[in-house]
């Protein structure tokens, strides 16, 4: 989080802050953090584990049709990302399939890092809840222990709509893949005497 705006002159903007950082789930430290430290938060995120995606899917698409919505084969709820889950969905979540994530409020100079597949919380025009004006900076990147797991998740983009904004391969799994095996292979040939000595 490189910048955070807070206006002048809102009195009741910080006790709006406040209210959204404790209906978000936050602990008393971060609370503290906001209150007591007089921090700069930027963004509140709701993180949960990537093993709990398909129970999340599952829980959105089951609120979804509640509401008498549709579930097209070509959409999925988590990349469409156009759920919220406020207080009570996200209770309800907890209640009914066992899932709970972590609140993490972003301040100023924090940063934030995702595993690879963790859904986070998502709004329609985001993926986090911003407190006050501020700018992240975001950087996708994919470690060796998680190729296969963003490999997964490219072949899950796939099957998205073709208008779908995550129908593309963001993470380019395929070229980092392929990049790597090469790399490795140019290493051990250059090596290669030094290898086959006993």
């Amino acid at each position: 989080m490189v910048y955070v705006g807070i206006p002048k002159g809102q009195t009741n903007q910080e006790e709006e802050v406040l209210k959204t950082i404790q209906d978000g789930d936050s602990d008393e430290l971060t609370i503290k953090r906001f209150t007591e430290s007089r921090e700069k938060p930027g963004a509140l995120w709701h993180i949960y584990a990537a093993k709990d995606t398909e129970k999340i899917r599952e829980f959105l698409k089951k609120v979804a049709e509640e509401q008498g919505q549709e579930n097209p084969v070509d959409h999925d709820p988590i990349h469409d990302q156009s759920w919220y889950l406020d207080r009570s969905l996200r209770k309800r979540l907890h209640q009914e399939y066992g899932v709970q994530g972590w609140a993490i409020v972003q301040f100023l100079g924090d940063v934030v890092f995702i595993p690879a597949g963790a859904p986070h919380q998502a709004r329609p025009r985001g993926a986090v809840h911003n407190l006050y004006s501020c700018i992240k900076v975001a950087e996708d990147f994919v470690s060796p222990e998680h190729v296969k797991h963003c490999f997964w998740l490219t072949q899950e983009f796939r099957y998205l709509s073709h208008t779908h904004t995550n129908h593309e391969d963001k993470l380019q799994v395929k070229n980092v893949i392929y990049h790597a095996v090469k790399d490795a292979v140019g290493i051990l040939r250059a090596n290669e005497s030094s290898l086959s000595r006993p």
